[in-house]
């Protein structure tokens, strides 16, 4: 996860360079809103396993670590 959200923004900053602001954004896009989605669902996981801390927790390291 961290890998593809460091390439992703790698990679837009070389279209902000190269002056393609349709790519940069597509690339933005395509890299933030699946963490926010991502986002979401474990608020509903929370909720549902509020009782189980550790879980909670390994999965917000595992899929939001960098961004947390």
């Amino acid at each position: 996860f961290m890998s593809e959200t460091a390439a992703a923004l790698c990679l837009s900053a070389g279209y902000r360079d190269a002056g393609d602001r349709m790519w940069q954004g597509l690339t933005l896009l395509f890299a933030l809103v699946p963490c926010a989605l991502v986002q979401l669902s474990l608020v509903f996981i929370h909720r549902d396993v509020s009782r189980d801390r550790p879980l909670v927790l390994l999965l917000h390291l595992l899929q939001l670590g960098p961004l947390v």
